[in-house]
């Protein structure tokens, strides 16, 4: 079947598209899902497309997935009744499929990306056309922004489509310049939105985890949906966990087939051709615009999507599970009315859209940017301030991933690449892979380096476990689909790392070891005793599953793990054991030996270590007899800090009640009177507590300082106050029987304690601060008890005092209880006996 023959929506706009380019050189393409923008739009800029005339040009198409370039390629080439390498061609990372009649080529956004750094040029191209523009991904937002520079700067007449199967193009045509926006629109099939939330509540997702009641309520809606409509389902699941769940719940008479990035070619092909009988397909978000998935009339749709998420203080990126934004769901829905009329069932309320966003979150906000980094510092504009990005990188993200590059080379101080650099961007592997790769294979050999590597980029099955040794072994012997696909990487990965294989003689564990400690030096890990998991280089904790073969090991290189949301720790999900030569030898650039001199709050003691680390992981510790001493006064400062200058320094009576003296000043006077709580104390600390801070070496020293005689220093004598302590907050005060007392200035107001009969004839106790404040009198009982309390003594002796005698003149018979106290001598004596 020819494309003329083929009455695809999208061919009302090539003409407008092909104008659009001969006077702009750049366009817009909007047009839904299922019009013919993949396939159709680039047979007809190539000249390949009867009854759609146009100049004859070689067209490159860039896809987000490589899912989607096979798709694509097959799709255009049985158009032209013949086969891939053909007229159309296609190159995914490790696969080549062209010829020399190829004037059409489908690769991804990650292979475009690699001959724009080898050739910006792009010799031999006249379009580019950067397909699903509006999912946002990270490769395809960065390949936008160089096409721009090419166009701007080396090759005006380069022609360029940004095709979206959403109307939101208002931000790509600005980016080109103002380019004319060309809209297709679709087959008007209705689709019938029903509403079909679960039964009972479930728990919103959480990291990577998705409530099993609503898996079992999704499969339950494809069986009521094959019960009440015709034609195929399409049910829309998050991840491949949960389409091998829900596959296994289904149990309906159909063939279920299970679409996403990682399944066999044949299913693949299943999945995207017309089918002999009924058909499920479980499908990711793979299936919601780039692919076309033949005969589907119904949609079961989830309304989940995975996301990345990147700790950057923790170095642990992963994909987490989100509430699909809205744009998401129309796309969905969008697949039922490709062909005939049909229904899309929603797992949710209708009333969760309003909380729902409007349109993905772009990757560039999400995602690790370490490889992005590179590709802009490759490029030229280290800090890709010079990019023509939809959206900037985000500050933090950016200085994160500068930072892991200048720690592989990639870089230098001013974040420009280095040879070691653009070699590894050459890979297309992320960074820390390539460093792996290249230098695993000085030290294990090309062959182990580059299986171990495919390894971490081409994820294993997490049904083989979380021993990466042992994956390693099973996957060597197996024939399945993922080793197929495991030995293509590999063979890939062998010619870019060379033929280096000296180094063979390592064993396999320890090899292993080394290369993921290589790929991630700050995941090495170790274990902290007991039950309490390892630590890993970053200073995180980890902790392995349940029933893991690697529980007891001592070091681990942790390959893969994340952070479950609100956990404590990071999950171990895939690691290998490696001993402590290898963990040095990985991690050797965090390897360092210092003098540590601290406060241990748990043992309420300075410390004074040599310690060697990796990271966070300490290797070996000895004593430190002869520490800095600079380190020793800033360790005793912190533990003052921590645990209080009231609690480490000793405070006799004499001690403690100049302090409160001199606190009841500041109070009440302020300046020139100091603070003397703990944490003006402690900023002050070298006004008051030197010399004796700088000889001190350990808690017992602090303990000793001589702190009434250290307060000294603090009190004002410049400025001639400090002479009038004594009068202003005196210790002690005469009371008329001659004791002197001492008065306690440890509440808010000071207090005289004095026996009642040492007052007699006193009118009045003096005031304190300069007459500002007047003493509280606890008159106490002969036995030194509170009979009374007052302020104003002349009216106890007159109102008050009558009822304390009659209460206790019979309790005290033998002193003296005055009929008239006023007038009355003072005395410490009791009377004599008779």
């Amino acid at each position: 079947m020819r494309p003329a023959g083929l009455e695809l929506p999208v061919r009302t706009a090539v003409a407008p598209l092909q104008r659009a380019l001969a006077e702009h050189g750049a366009a817009v393409l909007a047009a839904p899902p299922g019009t013919g923008k993949t396939t159709l739009v680039p047979l007809a800029l190539a000249g390949l497309a009867d009854g759609l005339p146009g100049p004859a040009r070689r067209v490159l198409v860039a896809e987000p997935r490589r899912l989607a370039v096979r798709a694509a390629a097959r799709r255009m080439a049985w158009l032209l009744g013949g086969g891939v390498g053909e007229q159309v061609g296609l190159t995914v990372r490790g696969e080549r499929r062209t010829g020399p009649r190829t004037v059409v080529e489908v690769v991804t956004t990650g292979v475009l990306l690699q001959r724009l750094q080898r050739d910006p040029e792009l010799p031999g191209v006249d379009a580019v056309v950067l397909d699903e523009c509006h999912e946002r991904h990270l490769d395809a937002d960065t390949a936008l922004a160089f096409l721009l520079d090419v166009r701007a700067a080396l090759r005006p007449e380069l022609q360029l489509v940004c095709a979206s199967a959403t109307s939101d193009t208002a931000a790509w045509a600005a980016l080109l310049g103002g380019a004319p926006v060309v809209e297709a629109h679709g087959a008007s099939h209705p689709v019938e939105v029903v509403h079909a939330p679960p039964p009972r509540a479930v728990r919103p997702p959480h990291g990577t985890r998705t409530d099993p009641l609503l898996l079992e309520h999704v499969a339950a809606t494809v069986r009521r949906a094959l019960a009440e409509r015709e034609g195929d389902v399409l049910c829309f699941l998050p991840g491949v966990g949960e389409i091998a769940r829900v596959a296994g719940m289904l149990g309906v008479d159909a063939e279920v087939l299970q679409l996403h990035g990682q399944a066999p070619q044949a299913v693949q092909d299943a999945a995207l051709a017309p089918g002999g009988r009924r058909r499920v397909v479980l499908a990711t978000s793979v299936a919601e615009s780039s692919l076309t998935v033949p005969g589907a009339r119904t949609v079961v749709d989830s309304g989940l999507a995975r996301e990345p998420r990147t700790d950057h203080a923790r170095g642990l990126a992963g994909l987490v599970t989100v509430r699909a934004s809205l744009a998401a769901a129309r796309q969905r829905a969008g697949r039922a009315g490709r062909e005939a009329p049909g229904t899309v069932y929603r797992c949710w309320a209708e009333a969760e859209d309003a909380r729902t966003q409007p349109f993905p979150t772009p990757e560039i906000a999400l995602a690790d940017l370490t490889g992005f980094a590179l590709q802009a510092a490759c490029w030229g504009d280290p800090d890709a301030r010079g990019l023509a990005l939809p959206d900037p990188p985000p500050a933090g993200a950016m200085a994160a991933a500068r930072d892991t590059l200048r720690a592989l080379g990639a870089v230098d101080a001013d974040g420009r690449a280095t040879d070691r650099g653009r070699r590894i961007a050459r890979t297309g592997l992320h960074p820390r892979l390539a460093r792996a790769l290249i230098d695993g294979t000085d030290l294990v050999g090309a062959r182990r380096a580059a299986e171990l590597v495919a390894l971490l980029s081409e994820e294993p099955p997490r049904a083989l476990g979380d021993d990466l040794l042992a994956v390693w072994r099973t996957v060597r012997g197996a024939d399945d689909p993922y080793a197929r696909r495991w030995r293509d990487e590999t063979r890939r990965l062998r010619r870019d790392a060379g033929d280096a294989d000296r180094a063979d003689t390592v064993p396999d564990g320890t090899a292993a070891g080394l290369v993921v400690a290589l790929a991630h030096p700050e995941r090495i890990a170790r274990a902290r005793g007991g039950d309490r998991g390892h630590l890993m280089a970053s200073g995180t904790a980890a902790a392995l599953g349940p029933g893991s073969h690697l529980a007891g090991t001592e070091w681990l290189a942790i390959a893969v793990a994340d952070r479950p949301a609100g956990s404590p720790s990071a999950r171990i999900l895939r690691a290998v054991a490696l001993d402590e030569a290898t963990a040095r030898r990985a991690g050797a650039a965090l390897v360092t030996e210092r003098e540590e001199v601290h406060w241990s709050t748990r043992e309420g003691e300075l410390t004074a270590r040599r310690v060697a680390r990796l990271g966070a992981v300490e290797l070996t510790v000895a004593p430190l007899k002869d520490p800095d001493p600079a380190l020793v006064r800033a360790a005793l400062l912190d533990g003052l800090a921590r645990e209080g200058v009231s609690a480490l320094l000793g405070w006799p009576a004499g001690a403690a009640a100049l302090r409160q003296r001199l606190a009841f000043l500041h109070r009440v006077l302020g300046g020139p009177w100091p603070d003397v709580a703990d944490e003006a104390l402690l900023a002050r600390a070298g006004d008051w507590l030197e010399p004796e801070l700088s000889r001190a070496r350990r808690r017992a020293d602090l303990a000793r300082i001589d702190t009434a005689a250290a307060l000294q220093r603090l009190l004002p004598w410049a400025t001639g106050e400090a002479g009038r302590l004594d009068e202003l907050a005196p210790e002690r005060i005469a009371v008329p029987s001659g004791s002197k007392v001492r008065v306690d200035y440890t509440g808010d107001r000071p207090v005289l304690a004095v026996k009642l009969q040492e007052l007699f004839g006193w009118q009045a106790a003096p005031a304190l601060a300069g007459g500002r404040v007047p003493l509280t009198v606890h008159l106490l009982s002969p036995a030194g008890r509170p009979a009374a309390v007052t302020g104003d003594l002349a009216s106890f002796w007159r109102d008050g005092y009558r009822a304390v005698r009659a209460e206790l003149r019979g309790r005290y018979p033998r002193h003296p209880w005055p009929e008239d106290p006023a007038t009355a001598e003072p005395t410490r004596r009791v009377n004599p006996r008779r």
